[in-house]
């Protein structure tokens, strides 16, 4: 590719105030029109601090910019320039945004979180965001320690992470999130809490796996519900909760010696070969030929805790150890195997259930998304400007979603930064006609044009039957 003019001949200027460059946020802001967000904020979001008025137009300009690719307050500065303000009003400014930020407190960031939840439900009818919700849906919940910098982040403070596979101490707040996904659909994010860095990952876990699980319900998932959780979360309160909510739990168990027991108890015949990663398929064999092997056997869990004591399966998936030294002439003795062990109530059968908790990962996905989006920053020295910012980060991610969903089936799956990329940050030339209406004109041959079309559409034509 080059240029096909001579350098001195090509000129730059910037004078058209008909043109925008994220023309994917008409559509996409249409959605969430549609879906009474601003309304929603009006209702919902009571600040009494001076700069906290007019949340219904405010919450809507932060969600805009984080769609946007915004990851600080200054770069909410891209919803105002060239047509933005023809396509779209009530723009503030970043400053503005800021303080409103700032005036938030730890009682509004909650009233913020149910915004994001009453907005999900009404997104979950509007689009196809979660297909299968009525057979069988996901609660993952997980946390994530965010590093941050400078001397002034309330809150801050020092806490485990793993990189790379190696746990870390880093200075940062920890954020608590549950997703909400089905086998065929993609996460959406059903809530959020920003703690200060030194908190445990468990703390607050019961109640957040109950208000995350009447989320799922409220957004149409109507069928089992299984709350999939690390060893983080390994409690009797945590279990406990979803079981009262009226789902399974999946969680990860911590190798205590109980466990090790009865590890070691399960009879050596019911070890099952799986279709591992790296397995490989015999023919003579007719079977899966890997190192890793899954067994169950009946454990009570949490007997130390008064009526805390929880019996359910034990599924343990053990991995042979991989022998390094073996080149050198070290043969090893006995076989020596890593095991991992998931402590549930699942109602599928063994090989599902397990199948079903390593997919626990797609958490990581939003996680993924986060920092390459809204979240690549904690941007305020506020805390509770920082939890409203993640709860805000929520909305975002999941309007983004309900849009890729819309578009079409590839976007319904796809990471929010290329549905950012291909169907937000596209440039566009507004025109006037008519009566008051107007045309967005946008590039000839845009190779993803009918997803565009697909959205636009959707989002801003007559009502569709809800999802």
């Amino acid at each position: 590719m080059r240029l096909l003019h001579g350098l001195a001949k090509i000129h730059a200027t910037f004078d058209d105030p008909n043109l925008v460059s994220r023309a994917g946020l008409v559509p996409v802001m249409a959605l969430a029109q549609r879906a009474g967000l601003a309304a929603l904020a009006d209702e919902h979001v009571r600040i009494t601090r001076p700069c906290g008025v007019n949340p219904q137009v405010k919450v809507p300009c932060l969600v805009a910019g984080m769609i946007g690719g915004a990851d600080s307050i200054d770069d909410l500065g891209l919803l105002r320039h060239g047509a933005m303000s023809v396509l779209f009003g009530g723009v503030r400014a970043p400053s503005t945004l800021g303080s409103f930020l700032r005036s938030f407190t730890w009682g509004n960031v909650l009233q913020l979180g149910q915004v994001n939840r009453l907005l999900l439900a009404d997104l979950a009818r509007r689009a196809p965001l979660l297909p299968g919700k009525d057979v069988l849906a996901f609660v993952d919940i997980d946390s994530q320690q965010k590093r941050v910098y400078g001397h002034h982040k309330q809150g801050a403070g020092f806490g485990h992470t793993k990189i790379q596979g190696k746990s870390l101490l880093i200075r940062g707040l920890n954020a608590l999130a549950a997703t909400i996904s089905t086998p065929l659909g993609a996460p959406v994010v059903a809530g959020t809490r920003l703690r200060g860095g030194t908190a445990n990952s468990a703390r607050g876990a019961a109640s957040f796996v109950t208000e995350s699980v009447g989320t799922a319900r409220a957004a149409g998932c109507t069928g089992t519900i299984v709350v999939r959780m690390d060893s983080a979360f390994y409690s009797a309160a945590a279990c406990g909760a979803a079981r009262r909510a009226g789902a399974f739990f999946s969680v990860t168990v911590q190798m205590n010696p109980h466990v090790r027991a009865a590890i070691a108890a399960i009879p050596a015949d019911r070890w099952v070969p799986i279709q591992y990663p790296r397995a490989i398929w015999d023919d003579q064999l007719r079977a899966w030929v890997s190192d890793a092997e899954v067994a169950e056997t009946k454990y009570t869990a949490f007997t130390s805790k008064k009526a805390g004591a929880i019996t359910a399966r034990l599924i343990v998936r053990r991995v042979k150890d991989l022998n390094r030294q073996a080149e050198a002439g070290q043969d090893e003795l006995f076989e020596v195997w890593r095991h991992h062990a998931v402590f549930t109530d699942s109602p599928y059968v063994m090989l599902q259930a397990e199948a079903q908790h390593r997919d626990h990962a797609i958490v990581e996905q939003v996680f993924a998304d986060w920092a390459s989006g809204p979240l690549a920053h904690l941007p305020s020295g506020s805390f509770p400007a920082n939890a409203a910012w993640l709860t805000l980060a929520a909305i975002s991610h999941n309007l983004l979603r309900a849009a890729g969903a819309l578009a079409s089936l590839a976007y319904a799956k796809a990471r929010g930064a290329t549905i950012r990329a291909e169907l937000i940050d596209v440039a566009a030339r507004t025109a006037r006609h008519g009566h008051g209406h107007i045309t967005v004109h946008l590039p000839q041959g845009w190779h993803h044009e009918q997803e565009w079309l697909n959205l636009f559409e959707a989002a801003t034509g007559p009502p569709a039957h809800a999802a």
